[in-house]
């Protein structure tokens, strides 16, 4: 049940909320994002630990994980510039904080690591739009009472206008035509009213972040466990344990004789006549990742469909399941192998490494299940979760942009080959790699050219406001200021 009256704590959590909306404006649609966004959440949280200052929080272990994960992908937007992380965290960090005010405001007897505790997130957000329509009604009712009161004021306050409008559209007349300053005067009111579009839009803006962060919180800090507490046993899905050995045995047949070609030309040094290794890597890279995902989901699917078959069936599952674990990491070595040959062919790229930091964390994720499907007691949600948000933070973090650009310096050492136009193209972090390439001397056709055009253009990465402030940028435009050529 939504409360009947709003104390004062609801009403000063509104203004919060406003100032809140006001900021978030600010923030997010003045110009890029860089430093606001850690400024916003840092504001965000201080207004929620007030409003909740006398809630007995619960998962506390893993809500402050979540919340350190928060805010090293907020200060991201201040550290790095990375452009996909930059769209991506857009919706993820949004995604992460309602998931997190969920699971340390959610009863402590409720099971955070399973998927009905999403449903149970996506109630909660329900029940913050159902609070808009609580405080609508509480406003118009409010409002009712107050008309009944004035009622008679408002009379008499109309009956007055509409008297003195006669008189006083005479007596603008005469003045109007006494003095011509005051008539420039009266000739600017109309645009005073005028249509301020982007003020409009602001305004809205504001609007819908003041009510959505009152709405969620507010509905967050009213217990109502009742539709979101199933009671009772849930009955497991469970599939026929015949039909799935024959599945697991079948796709273990294919694993099987594929990895018997990888060893007999892949791993032993020798190809196929007519491929290089170049072309041997780009041919089946994307192939054997997509297969190996495929081989994750039945893995998974299979473990939990067959938790309901006991005896030596079991016994025998638990055999198809590990071979077919096996035979996927095979293929992720496989596949990290081939992507290893085509980085030396054709150097290295933010996509390459991010894909091989992908198949690390599969194997990662691959190594638990095999553990899972002999310990059935382990979690697998619990662990997928964990692993890949340390994951996804953990990319953030280490700034691939920079990993790529020394890696590429590396490999021009080496072999004396390097494609500064992509280095230019990756980011600020690759502008700085070509600057350090530059003053070592590198002797690089184009190079200088380079970056004379990015001195250039060197005053379009200062931030013209702080909410774009950026550490990467900054550092970029001042070592382009230092370049004499």
């Amino acid at each position: 049940m939504m409360n009947e009256k709003l104390l004062k704590n609801d009403w000063i959590f509104l203004a919060l909320c406003f100032i809140l909306g006001i900021v978030g404006e600010e923030a997010f649609f003045k110009d890029q994002i860089g430093i606001s966004y850690f400024v916003f959440i840092i504001l965000f949280y201080t207004v929620f630990f007030w409003r909740f200052r006398k809630f007995p929080f619960s998962h506390q272990r893993v809500g402050y994980f979540v919340l350190i994960c928060i805010w090293l992908l907020t200060a991201g937007y201040y550290l790095y510039d990375t452009q996909l992380f930059y769209a991506l965290n857009i919706v993820v960090i949004p995604a992460l904080v309602i998931f997190h005010l969920s699971l340390v405001t959610s009863s402590k007897n409720r099971v955070w690591h399973n998927l009905y505790f999403l449903f149970y997130t996506l109630l909660r957000v329900i029940e913050g739009l159902r609070y808009h329509v609580f405080f609508t009604k509480y406003i118009i009712n409010l409002s009712k009472k107050g008309n009944q009161r004035n009622f008679a004021v408002w009379k008499k306050i109309i009956l007055g206008i509409t008297i003195s409008v006669p008189v006083l559209f005479i007596v603008l007349n005469l003045l109007i035509s006494a003095d011509a300053q005051f008539e420039r005067l009266v000739k600017e009111i109309p645009y005073l009213f005028s249509l301020n579009v982007e003020l409009l839009i602001r305004t809205i803006i504001i609007f819908v972040y003041t009510f959505g962060f009152f709405g969620f919180m507010q509905a967050l800090l009213i217990k109502n466990n009742k539709i979101i507490q199933k009671e009772g046993p849930i009955n497991p899905l469970s599939m026929d344990g015949v039909v799935t050995l024959t599945v697991l045995l079948l796709l273990d047949f294919v694993y099987i004789a594929f990895v018997a070609v990888q060893f007999t030309y892949f791993f032993s040094g020798s190809l196929e006549d007519g491929f290089t290794y170049a072309e041997y890597a780009r041919r089946g890279f994307f192939e054997l990742l997509f297969v190996t995902m495929i081989n994750l989901s039945v893995t998974t699917g299979a473990i939990l469909l067959s938790r309901t078959i006991y005896g030596m069936l079991k016994m025998f599952i638990r055999i198809a399941l590990s071979v077919l674990v096996l035979s996927s990491v095979v293929l992720l070595i496989s596949a990290f192998m081939r992507m290893m040959l085509y980085e030396e062919a054709y150097g290295f790229t933010f996509t390459r490494v991010l894909a091989h930091s992908f198949m690390i964390f599969l194997t990662v994720i691959f190594a638990y299940t095999l553990v899972k499907i002999w310990l059935e007691n382990l979690s697998l949600f619990h662990f997928y979760f964990i692993a890949a948000l340390v994951y996804y933070v953990g990319i953030n973090v280490v700034n691939i942009d920079q990993f790529v650009v020394q890696q590429n310096i590396k490999r021009y050492e080496i072999t004396g080959e390097i494609d500064i136009y992509y280095l230019n193209n990756l980011s600020d972090t690759g502008t700085l790699g070509l600057i350090d390439l530059y003053q070592s001397g590198a002797n690089i056709p184009g190079l200088e050219e380079l970056l004379k055009q990015r001195k250039a253009e060197r005053l379009y990465l200062k931030s013209t406001s702080w909410q774009s402030y950026n550490l990467t940028r900054m550092k970029t435009y001042n070592e382009l200021g230092k370049l004499n050529f």
